[in-house]
């Protein structure tokens, strides 16, 4: 896998993805869950294709600034770029944007992501049931 890969994905602000309705505030704005939610999405589909058969990735790390509000049906869009590969180690520099890419810039970030195998994550998982 090689930096510079880029992904793009957008969602529209709805009462389903405000900080009210996500218990992170009381006000009717795109909550900070659901900013952490686009870009972790973001930045996964971008690199699924280059995975291997049975392997998938999960986040371990974000760096993250909330600097604008994005109000109920407003279109925030998402761009990632994968700037650095570290054996299994994935990180992504990120960046939101109200109604498009250069619109007002409401959230950065730097994602760190790792290559897992997802059958045997998921075992581990679900091992500590007992």
């Amino acid at each position: 896998m090689n930096v510079g890969i880029k992904g793009e994905q957008s969602v529209l602000v709805t009462e389903s993805n405000t900080a009210a309705s996500l218990g992170s505030g009381l006000l009717n704005v795109f909550s900070t869950p659901s900013l952490l939610a686009l870009i972790e999405k973001t930045a996964w589909m971008s690199i699924a294709d280059q995975l291997e058969e049975g392997q998938g990735t999960v986040g371990t790390r974000v760096e993250l600034d909330h600097l604008a509000t994005s109000p109920v049906g407003m279109n925030v869009v998402c761009v990632t770029e994968l700037v650095a590969v570290d054996g299994r180690k994935l990180t992504f520099n990120a960046e939101v944007y109200n109604g498009s890419v250069g619109g007002e810039l409401v959230g950065k970030a730097v994602h760190e992501r790792f290559i897992v195998l997802n059958e045997k994550f998921q075992a581990k998982a679900d091992a500590k049931l007992g």
